[in-house]
């Protein structure tokens, strides 16, 4: 992504200003591993891919540097972040307060389609496992997840969990693609399990177990 050909502009993102697609485009691919820890980005090569001026890349960036998406070196080097085994700890430390809660929060509301919908995201999830698809299955892990958490109508708890997400996500692919989490949609069928029987001790348990497992697993 440094200076490659122009690409089409980040349209996929919907509307707005341009700085707000280039924002949303880019901060997907960070989440979602797109982009390995430690890539360096230019605003130059940034704004040709995106079809934008300078200007709304540069505000891109400096939004996701604030978020701990992107480092912005004093020489004005931009990259994604490289985390270490203790850094992840403790995003793996946060989720567990986080994801618990809004798993409970949105149980009452997990009607019968939301958990055909999640099981069906589980299935795609192992098919990325299957192919070693390690962006893939970031990508559809996460879909997972805040397809559940969408429904405990927290919106403020969501976007705190997001930024942990983001933060990890280049680390968690790479980990990811030495290490093959074989044992992921297990853990979500017991998420499933809890929600089909409106068991939230059950499913607290079950979430907090799938995302320190993960993450410590990866870290260790």
């Amino acid at each position: 992504m440094t200076d490659r050909p122009a690409a089409a502009p980040a349209s996929g993102e919907g509307g707005g200003p341009a700085h707000e697609r280039v924002y949303r485009a880019l901060r997907n691919r960070i989440m979602w591993g797109e982009l390995p820890p430690g890539a360096a980005l230019t605003l130059r090569g940034l704004a040709a891919e995106m079809g934008v001026s300078m200007m709304p890349a540069r505000e891109a960036v400096r939004r996701l540097s604030a978020e701990g998406a992107l480092t912005v070196s004093a020489s004005g080097r931009i990259s994604t972040p490289e985390l270490g085994a203790e850094r992840l700890e403790e995003l793996a430390s946060i989720r567990a307060l986080l994801e618990p809660e809004l798993a409970a929060r949105a149980l009452p509301r997990a009607h019968m389609a939301l958990i055909e919908r999640l099981d069906l995201i589980n299935h795609r999830i192992g098919e990325t496992i299957v192919k070693g698809d390690a962006t893939g299955y970031v990508r559809t892990n996460l879909e997972f997840h805040r397809t559940l958490y969408l429904r405990a109508q927290a919106p403020a708890m969501l976007a705190l969990t997001e930024s942990v997400w983001l933060q990890a996500g280049p680390t968690m692919r790479a980990l990811y693609a030495r290490r093959q989490r074989s044992d992921a949609t297990a853990h979500h069928r017991k998420i499933l399990a809890a929600l089909r029987a409106g068991d939230e001790p059950g499913l607290r348990l079950a979430v907090r177990a799938d995302v320190t497992q993960g993450l410590r697993m990866l870290s260790g």
